[in-house]
C-alpha cells in the first residue's frame, strides 16, 4: 500500500503498537510525526525511520494538553505543509479496584485515552477538510466491547472512543474524512510485559484467543496500514477488532 507524499501523525508512538505503526507508514512512504511526552524516545524512532530512507518529525506533545496539541499540529504543517492521517494510539492502562480508585486517576486515564481522541482530532481536521480528503484512526481495544476486572476507566475511555468513532464517521463523512477504530486484543507492549511474564496469567489469556498467540505490534500496524490507505476509502466509522479472535466467544 503506497502512502507517498502522505503526512501522518501518530500520538504515543515512541515505543509499542504507536511506534509499529510509524514505522509501517513510513515504510509504506508516508512523512511520520513520531509524537509522545518523551522527546528523546520519539528521536530515536525517527533516527530508525530515517535508516529505512524514511522522512520524520519529533514532537513532544502531551494529549491531553490542548496547547500541545495545536503546538503539534502547527509544527506538522509548518514541516510537511499538509495533515493527511491521524492515529489517535496516545494511551495508558491503570490496574485498580473501583474503590482504591481515585477520581484524580479516573480523570487521568480518560484525559489521555479519551479527550486526547477529541483534542487531536478537533486540531487536525481543519487541516484535512484543506486536503478534501482525511483518515482518522483511533486505537481503541477490545475492553471498550468487554468488561475487564479492576479496569473502570479503561474500559470506560475504550467504549468511549468506539462510540466517538462512529460519531466523528457521520460529522466528517461530508469532508472525505473517514474515521475508523482499530481494537486490539492482548498484545506483547511494554504496557502488557509484566502482565505476560507471569505464566499463568498468559496461559489464561491463551485459553481465550482461538488463535492462540498473543498479538504482536506489527499486527496492529498492518491493520493501521490499510484504514491509513486508498484501499480503505469507502470504510468509515467501524472497529476493526484485531484480537485473534478473543471477541468471537
Amino acid at each position: 500500500m503506497d502512502l507517498k507524499n502522505k503526512v501522518a501523525i501518530i500520538t504515543g508512538s515512541r515505543r509499542g503498537i504507536g511506534k509499529a505503526i510509524a514505522l509501517a507508514l513510513a515504510k509504506a512512504g508516508a512523512n511520520v510525526v513520531v509524537s509522545d511526552i518523551n522527546l528523546d524516545d520519539c528521536n530515536k524512532v525517527v533516527e530508525e525511520i530515517k535508516a529505512i530512507n524514511g522522512n520524520a518529525l519529533a514532537v513532544k506533545a502531551d494529549v491531553s494538553n490542548p496547547e500541545d496539541v495545536s503546538h503539534m499540529i502547527n509544527l506538522t504543517t509548518e514541516k510537511f505543509g499538509k495533515v493527511d492521517i491521524l492515529v489517535n494510539n496516545a494511551g495508558i492502562y491503570m490496574q485498580k479496584s473501583l474503590t482504591d480508585f481515585t477520581e484524580q486517576e479516573f480523570d487521568r486515564v480518560l484525559d489521555i485515552n479519551l479527550k486526547g481522541v477529541f483534542l487531536c482530532s478537533k486540531a487536525a481536521v481543519p487541516e484535512m477538510i484543506k486536503q478534501g480528503k482525511g483518515k482518522i484512526i483511533n486505537i481503541a481495544s477490545i475492553a471498550g466491547q468487554v468488561g475487564f476486572a479492576n479496569s473502570s476507566a479503561y474500559c470506560a475511555s475504550k467504549g468511549g472512543i468506539i462510540n466517538m468513532t462512529r460519531e466523528l464517521a457521520l460529522e466528517l463523512g461530508q469532508y472525505k474524512i473517514n474515521v475508523n477504530a482499530i481494537g486490539p486484543g492482548v498484545i506483547e507492549t511494554p504496557m502488557t510485559k509484566d502482565l505476560l511474564e507471569d505464566k499463568a496469567t498468559k496461559e489464561t489469556l491463551l485459553a481465550n484467543i482461538p488463535l492462540n498467540r498473543i498479538g504482536k505490534p506489527e499486527d496492529i500496524a498492518n491493520a493501521a496500514l490499510f484504514l491509513a490507505s486508498d484501499n480503505s476509502d469507502y470504510i468509515t466509522g467501524i472497529t476493526l477488532f484485531v484480537d485473534g479472535g478473543w471477541l468471537a466467544h
